[in-house]
């Protein structure tokens, strides 16, 4: 017969699989996490009653604030006359004129911005020209 008294272990909790399950949890919830398309530059989009069209190929993106300065594809142009505005445009199309242009102006852009963007699209031969709208709200 053993009489002898053992000491007390203080008992051990093995943290090991508490973490993997975190991590399981972490990774899930960043999968499972619809991300949004945030845009750096703010633009009140004008109104209109028009379906959207689906574009077969990736359009250029041409978006005038409400101060009348030109972002293509989100850069912005250095200056707003129309020559840098061509230059820009055309570094962008690579060469190619069957490209589509949407234009993205605010609402409160002045008239002669768009007009100088439509001008310079029109004066390097692209004819697919878009202006972006929302639908009006119900």
């Amino acid at each position: 017969m053993n009489l002898r008294q053992f000491a007390k272990q203080d008992p051990d909790v093995n943290l090991t699989s508490l973490i993997d399950v975190v991590f399981l949890l972490l990774i899930f919830f960043m999968v499972s996490t619809t991300f949004t398309k945030e845009a750096e530059i703010t633009v009140d989009l004008p109104e209109a009653n028009a379906e959207p069209v689906e574009a077969t190929v990736a359009p250029i993106d041409l978006t005038i604030d409400v101060k009348g300065h030109f972002y293509i594809n989100q850069q912005k142009v250095v200056n707003r006359q129309t020559a840098t505005l061509k230059k820009a445009i055309q570094l962008v199309a690579d060469g190619r004129h069957d490209v589509s242009l949407v234009i993205s102006a605010d609402a409160n852009t002045p008239h002669q911005a768009v007009v100088t963007a439509m001008d310079a699209a029109r004066q390097l031969g692209i004819v697919k020209l878009s202006l972006a709208t929302k639908q009006p709200k119900e």
